[in-house]
């Protein structure tokens, strides 16, 4: 969706796309100060033909090594979740709205660190044309920072989760909590019942996107 800012990654998208195309380009892009520390940008992974597209927040550590999204222990709890709920990880589109690991580092370890608006902002370019590349049929926010960054930074996930709704870029969008939230919750008890619901929110998400023509 178009928004004015003041600087963003629009001149380093190129004219003629692919997801490789995007993922060459990406490695360089200075549009914010997350390039400088990051080993690489991290673009999403998966099928062109996917209709269902997942974004989270950022690539964390292990991304950020390896250069895919969701294959760190988020992605693992991702993909047992997609399992449960009949989804295949194969059948679906990952990414992230920010391309760059934003991070503290903590003797030898990075330890995540949200990003701000404006670098939310610098790499909205990028987001935009993977998903008017893939056009799925549904978009599902992983965290609020990702549903604040599609559908507006008024949304509550608190109140609005799991609710769907259309928007420009997709016939159908929806959001849920972030995996890694699961992963922090310290209460194995807690943890399970947090887990199941997000199995629950991914079985809506099946459901309805067997509805969407």
């Amino acid at each position: 969706m178009p928004r004015k800012r003041n600087e963003d990654a629009s001149r380093y998208v190129p004219e003629i796309r692919s997801i490789a195309s995007l993922r060459r380009a990406a490695q360089s892009c200075q549009a914010c100060d997350l390039y400088r520390n990051a080993t690489q940008a991290v673009l999403g992974s998966g099928p062109v033909s996917a209709t269902i597209l997942f974004v989270g927040e950022q690539p964390g550590n292990d991304e950020d090594l390896r250069g895919l999204p969701f294959v760190g222990p988020a992605g693992k709890l991702l993909d047992r979740a997609l399992v449960e709920a009949g989804i295949a990880r194969t059948d679906v589109y990952v990414t992230n709205v920010v391309k760059h690991f934003k991070f503290d580092e903590r003797g030898k370890r990075r330890i995540h660190k949200k990003p701000n608006t404006s670098e939310l902002d610098a790499c909205h370019p990028w987001l935009e044309a993977e998903i008017l590349l893939i056009k799925p049929k549904m978009i599902v926010c992983l965290g609020a920072t990702a549903a604040q960054a599609i559908l507006g930074r008024d949304y509550r996930l608190t109140k609005e989760r799991g609710k769907f709704r259309p928007h420009p870029w997709a016939p159908c969008v929806t959001a849920t909590i972030h995996p890694s939230a699961v992963l922090r919750v310290s209460d194995r008890d807690e943890r399970h019942r947090q887990y199941q619901e997000f199995v629950a929110d991914l079985r809506q998400v099946k459901t309805r996107g067997e509805q969407e023509p």
